[in-house]
C-alpha cells in the first residue's frame, strides 16, 4: 500500500500508530490537513486514512490511484459515498471501539444532573456550605435513579453498554423506536414508539447517528411530552435535538436537566444556544466521551485489521 494519513492529531499524540504501519508500511503523516490542501496531499496515493477531513468527488477525480479509504472513526459523514462508490473505492470505517468510555461517560452525566453535583459543588466554593445553620446544604432536588426509567433511542453496542450499566443503579429499561424503525423487543426490553415513550421516562439517552430521519428528533413538541424532572442525554450525534427549543426548554422547567456530549457545530466557532450563561442544570463537555487512551488505541488497532481485510 502507499498510504496517507491526512490527521494523525485527531486520535491524539499519545497513540501507537504501529499496528497500522505493519499493514501499509511506511505512511506519510500529517498532524491536520486543511480543505484547500487535500488534493495535492492524495495525489499519488492508493490508500487514505482520516478522521474528520472531508473527501468528496473532486478528489476522488483527481486521484485516479486511490482504492481504499480508512476512516478511523464511526461517522462517514465527511465522505461523499455515492462519488466513492462511482470510483470503486472502497470506503472503511470503525465500530464497536468506544463501549466503555461512552458508556462510562453517559452514565456520568446522567449521575452529576440527577445529584446535581456541580450546583452543590459550586454552592460549596461560593461559602454557602460555610454559611449553614446545619451540618449539610441542600436546595437542589436529587433524583435517585433506583426505580427511575431509562429510554434508550439506539440500542447498538453504545446503548447496550449503558444499558447493562444502568441495571446496576436499579434503572427499569425502555427503548424507543427511532422514526422508520419498527416497535418490538430487544433483549428483552420493549422497543415503542417514540410518542409513547417520551412521558414514561425519566432519563431519555440517545445513541443513534443523525440522518434525514432523526435531524431535530427531539424538539419542542418532543420536549413537551417529558416529565418535567426528566433529563435528556446526547452523546451520539449534534443535531438529534433541536438545541434552540432544548434550551428553552430548560429555561422554563419544561424537563430538569440536560447533558450533552456534542453540538451541531464542532468546535461551535460561531456559538450555540446552549452555551448561554443563563440555562440550569445543563453540562456541556466537548465531544470528550470517545477519546479514553484505550479507546483510541482499539480504533488504530480495528482500522489495520480493516486494511488488511481488503489489502
Amino acid at each position: 500500500m502507499k498510504a496517507v494519513f491526512l490527521d494523525t492529531a485527531t486520535l491524539g499524540q499519545d497513540i501507537d500508530l504501529a499496528p497500522l504501519e505493519q499493514v501499509t508500511g511506511p505512511m506519510v503523516k500529517y498532524d491536520a490537513t486543511a480543505r484547500d490542501q487535500v488534493a495535492e496531499r492524495i495525489r499519488g496515493f492508493d490508500t487514505l486514512l482520516v478522521n474528520k477531513v472531508v473527501l468528496g468527488r473532486e478528489h476522488f477525480e483527481n486521484c485516479p490511484e486511490l482504492k481504499t479509504i480508512a476512516v478511523v472513526a464511526t461517522g462517514l459523514n465527511n465522505i461523499d459515498l455515492a462519488a466513492a462508490k462511482e470510483h470503486g473505492i472502497r470506503v472503511l470505517n470503525v465500530t464497536n471501539y468506544g463501549r466503555s468510555t461512552v458508556a462510562q461517560h453517559t452514565m456520568a452525566l446522567i449521575l452529576a444532573l440527577a445529584t446535581r453535583l456541580l450546583d452543590y459543588d459550586r454552592d460549596v466554593r461560593a461559602g454557602r456550605w460555610a454559611e449553614s445553620d446545619m451540618f449539610c446544604l441542600m436546595g437542589h432536588p436529587i433524583m435517585e435513579l433506583e426505580g427511575r426509567t431509562l429510554g434508550i433511542v439506539g440500542y447498538g453496542d453504545l446503548g447496550q453498554g449503558v444499558a447493562e450499566r444502568a441495571r446496576a443503579f436499579g434503572m427499569n429499561i425502555l427503548l424507543g423506536a427511532r422514526p422508520g424503525q419498527p416497535a418490538g423487543e430487544t433483549d428483552g426490553y420493549p422497543r415503542i414508539p417514540l410518542d409513547e415513550l417520551l412521558p414514561q421516562v425519566d432519563v431519555l439517552s440517545l445513541h443513534c447517528l443523525l440522518t434525514d430521519e432523526t435531524r431535530n428528533m427531539i424538539s419542542t413538541r418532543e420536549l413537551q411530552m417529558m416529565k418535567p424532572d426528566s433529563l435528556l442525554i446526547n452523546t451520539s450525534r449534534g443535531g438529534l435535538v433541536d438545541e434552540a427549543a432544548l434550551a428553552a426548554a430548560l429555561r422554563t422547567g419544561v424537563i430538569g436537566g440536560a447533558g450533552f456530549d456534542v453540538l451541531t457545530e464542532e468546535p461551535p466557532r460561531r456559538g450555540n444556544p446552549l452555551l448561554a450563561g443563563d440555562i440550569p442544570n445543563l453540562i456541556i463537555t466537548p465531544h470528550s466521551a470517545w477519546a479514553s487512551r484505550e479507546a483510541r488505541q482499539r480504533i488504530v488497532e480495528i482500522t489495520a485489521r480493516n486494511l488488511v481485510s481488503v489489502a
